[in-house]
């Protein structure tokens, strides 16, 4: 049964706090007396200021390839591959994580040529890409500690291999706050099939306060943003209607929270719904795509069947940034054995689909935001869970490898054309400048003006970090 909210309410310190801001911003100046917040939301840094030291990084867009998209078809050239073909050398004993035994080396089906002033290495699968390598910065000593997609998705993610770890995106709204009060500061676009694996745990907040887990917006759906409008079916609840029912449900909110300051699920609700009622001005215009000419949904392929979806995930996830947002991360393909980059069967006729429907929509946002000036303190990252391996699975497929993948960064205080890193002449394992998620995200957080050491926050007696007890920054990639 529940308790009735009592007319009067004992002066608690969130009550005061309330009481002196006022209306909307009451949860702005409560963050002053959170327990841990590293910073004010009113003295958040824009840019340069950064948190530790200055920044040359204000937003990101992460693009996430689910399943493992294989290095060596890819991005990191092997041609040992090809005149070890069909050899038997891989381990003999079936390695944990892998869905069946090795195979035979395969080489790869695809061309790979040299491209840009860099001279990179890229698949014909890329073709689009292939283009811009001179702009992007490339990891090719990534490696992990898993085999297996949940935890691995887990640890490129939250830096752990379990469940209940905040994600960076909720790290970085938690560190820096907002950059607008009218979208929110961690956005994710998940495929429009689904969602990936471990679902939402990916974009969770852990153990942070609740209000930093990633807004899901599907744009595959009727309402990119459920119930953000109320249904037309209820005319009683249009218009002023509308507004005065969320505001007696903010304060019925506020009066409860000031008698448990310690539910932050409940402090999540109240900024969640003052986001959603300044977001009914705002998403609007930020959704509507319509509102890009001709020239540029061409770029993204928004009207190709091929590249639709992605494309406009992409396209929204740059309006997102100019609207405000800090943080998006953009996802390509679902949990389950297909649409994905999980290609078990056959890397000859499952990896270039997927890889078309990226590509072009990708070669398009890196262009669109050095076009518009956005890529000036803007981060650009490509990545994957882990790789695959230089064996054969069913035939013509590859099984799943922790030993070694890619990323690639491109835009602010990253330099442009570089390679770090490298593989062995299978692709099997790192062997040269080996880079864990830790130091990604370090490197991330550097260049967000956050000392990736510095940034923790205390749960159950542990001073809990992104990097855990690990990371270093990757300089050589850094301008």
């Amino acid at each position: 049964m529940s308790a009735a909210i009592p007319q009067t309410v004992p002066c608690t310190r969130a009550e005061f706090v309330r009481q002196l801001a006022g209306g909307a911003g009451s949860i702005v100046m409560a963050q002053l007396f959170a327990n841990g917040n590293p910073v004010a939301a009113s003295e958040s840094p824009a840019l340069n200021g950064g948190l530790h030291h200055p920044a040359k990084v204000r937003r990101i867009i992460q693009l996430f390839m689910n399943g493992g998209a294989s290095p060596m078809d890819t991005f990191d050239y092997k041609p040992e591959l090809e005149r070890l073909h069909g050899q038997m050398l891989g381990p003999k004993e079936k390695p944990e994580g892998f869905t069946a035994p090795a195979g035979a080396v395969m080489k790869s089906p695809f061309e790979f040529k040299q491209h840009g002033e860099c001279g990179q290495w890229v698949s014909s699968v890329f073709p689009e890409q292939a283009k811009l390598v001179d702009e992007m910065a490339f990891l090719k000593g990534m490696t992990t500690k898993t085999n297996v997609h949940g935890p691995g998705s887990y640890m490129m993610n939250t830096g752990f291999l379990i469940p209940g770890f905040p994600c960076m995106g909720a790290w970085i709204s938690y560190a820096l706050g907002d950059l607008s009060d009218n979208l929110p500061s961690f956005v994710v676009l998940p495929d429009f099939r689904g969602l990936p694996y471990n679902s939402k745990g990916n974009f969770s907040a852990g153990f942070l306060p609740a209000k930093h887990q990633g807004t899901l917006i599907d744009l595959g759906g009727r309402q990119p943003v459920p119930d953000l409008f109320a249904d037309s079916g209820y005319k009683f609840a249009q218009g002023d209607a509308d507004h005065r029912g969320l505001e007696m449900l903010q304060r019925i909110n506020q009066r409860y929270a000031a008698l448990h300051p310690e539910d932050t699920l409940l402090e999540a609700r109240i900024r969640s719904g003052e986001v959603a009622a300044k977001m009914q001005l705002s998403a609007p215009e930020v959704f509507d795509l319509s509102k890009e000419n001709e020239t540029t949904h061409q770029a993204y392929g928004t009207g190709d069947p091929v590249t639709q979806e992605f494309g406009r995930r992409c396209l929204l996830a740059r309006r997102l940034l100019e609207g405000g947002t800090r943080f998006v991360q953009v996802w390509s393909g679902v949990q389950g054995a297909i649409n994905n980059w999980d290609n078990h069967g056959s890397i000859p006729k499952e990896l270039p689909p997927i890889a078309a429907s990226v590509d072009k929509p990708i070669a398009a946002l890196l262009s669109d935001l050095k076009a518009r000036g956005l890529l000036d303190d803007t981060l650009l990252v490509w990545t994957t869970e882990f790789g695959r391996t230089p064996f054969a699975q069913a035939g013509e497929g590859r099984d799943h490898n922790g030993g070694s993948f890619v990323t690639w960064l491109a835009g602010a205080g990253i330099k442009p054309g570089t390679s770090y890193g490298r593989s062995d002449d299978l692709g099997y394992k790192s062997v040269e400048g080996i880079t864990y998620c830790y130091d990604l995200h370090a490197t991330i957080l550097h260049l967000m003006g956050i000392d990736h050491t510095r940034l923790s926050f205390r749960n159950s007696g542990v001073d809990r970090r992104l990097t855990d007890v690990h990371g270093h920054l990757v300089h050589e990639i850094l301008s």
